[in-house]
């Protein structure tokens, strides 16, 4: 699945979607969700609320597009030497990153707004960060599951938890979930 490019990668546009995320990120460190505004964050990244009204419709859709953008992989996993290193380490770094507050708003975030594509840029982000790391065990002569099993095994039962749970997935949990994934 292509992931939708939501601007050219360069302009006036892409300046203002950073200053915006930008502004985002900045509000929300210091004060709660519920109180950051439209015209808060225009504010903050220099442009008038009919920019942020324009480029992304409503509040839940802003707050979705900076979640989407913050579970772009920033580079590869970490590479342990072997698939079962590599899981480990990821899916222990994925369950901290979507168990902690920032993580859960982010989630809430996604699921809150009206783009339908929110859900799925996030599916694939995370299912390409496992599809390397898939990758790397096959070239190195080890056997690998689907990104898709991964996804079905690891990551569904951690965010069902966090969604509709009040027990959050433990580390022992985790790992059990990971090396149920191996072959």
């Amino acid at each position: 699945m292509a992931l939708k490019e939501t601007l050219r990668p360069g302009g006036r546009s892409a300046r203002v979607q950073q200053s915006v995320h930008q502004a985002v990120q900045a509000l929300l460190a210091e004060r709660e969700r519920d109180d950051v505004t439209v015209p808060m964050i225009a504010a903050e990244a220099g442009v008038t609320p009919s920019t942020i009204y324009r480029r992304w419709g409503d509040l839940p859709t802003l707050l979705a597009d900076v979640a989407v953008e913050r579970l772009r992989p920033d580079g590869e996993p970490l590479d342990t030497g072997s698939l079962r290193g590599d899981l480990l380490a990821w899916g222990e770094q994925y369950r901290e990153e979507m168990a902690s507050s920032p993580g859960q708003a982010m989630i809430r975030d996604l699921l809150g707004s009206g783009e339908n594509d929110s859900p799925c840029q996030c599916y694939a982000y995370t299912s390409s960060i496992i599809q390397i790391m898939l990758d790397r065990a096959i070239a190195r002569g080890e056997p690998a599951p689907s990104a898709c099993l991964v996804m079905d095994r690891f990551v569904a039962p951690v965010i069902y938890r966090l969604l509709f749970t009040t027990e959050l997935v433990t580390e022992e949990h985790a790992k059990a979930l990971i090396l149920s994934c191996l072959p």
